[in-house]
C-alpha cells in the first residue's frame, strides 16, 4: 500500500484554518512584499491573480479586481479589460510552466451557483490534464495535489514576472 501525506491539509479538513480580518482578496493586494504568503503571483494596476489556497487542481489560480464588490455589475470597464488580460495571461502562464494540456474558466456568482466567496468578485482558472480525475474524489471524496502550494508559487511567480510584459 502507498501513503500520501499531505499534512498542510489538516488545518482544512479540520476546520481550523486560521482566520484573518477582512478580505484576503482586499489583504493579498494590499500587502506588499508579502506574496509568497499570501501566494500572490502577479499585482496589475487594477486587478491581480493569486494561487487559490484550496484549489480543486494543482495550480489552480483566481483572478480578482484590486476593488471590493461581488458582481460583475460593480466593475467599471479598465477593471473587467485588466481582469480578462490576466485570465489570458493566466492561461498561458500555465500552460507554459505547468504543461495544463487544457484550461477551466469561470466564474460563480452567487451562493447557489457554487460562490464560496461572495462579496470579492474573482475568476477561476483552473489546468488541467488528460487523465487528472481518478478514483479519489468519486468514491472517498478526496483530491490528491500532488505539489504544495509554495512550491507552485516558486514555479510559477517568476514566469508571471516575465511574461506579464506581453500584456
Amino acid at each position: 500500500m502507498q501513503r500520501l501525506w499531505a499534512p498542510w491539509r489538516l488545518q482544512y479538513v479540520t476546520d481550523q484554518e486560521p482566520r484573518q480580518e477582512g478580505c484576503f482578496f482586499c489583504n493579498a493586494f494590499n500587502e506588499v512584499g508579502n506574496e509568497e504568503e499570501n501566494l500572490l503571483l502577479y499585482r496589475g494596476e487594477k486587478a491581480f491573480v493569486m494561487l487559490n489556497r484550496f484549489p480543486y487542481n494543482g495550480g489552480h489560480l483566481m483572478i480578482a479586481p484590486a476593488k471590493h464588490y461581488g458582481d460583475f455589475e460593480g466593475a467599471v470597464e479598465d477593471e473587467i479589460l485588466e481582469i480578462w488580460k490576466l485570465v489570458a495571461l493566466s492561461k498561458a502562464v500555465i500552460r507554459k510552466v505547468m504543461k495544463a494540456e487544457g484550461v477551466n474558466i469561470g466564474v460563480n456568482q452567487g451562493k447557489c451557483a457554487g460562490a464560496g466567496v461572495l462579496d470579492h468578485l474573482h475568476v477561476h482558472v483552473v489546468p488541467r490534464w488528460e487523465g487528472d480525475v481518478n478514483f479519489m474524489p468519486v468514491f472517498a471524496d478526496i483530491k490528491v495535489m500532488p505539489q504544495a502550494l509554495i512550491e507552485c508559487h516558486r514555479k510559477l511567480y517568476p514566469a508571471f514576472q516575465e511574461m506579464a510584459t506581453l500584456l
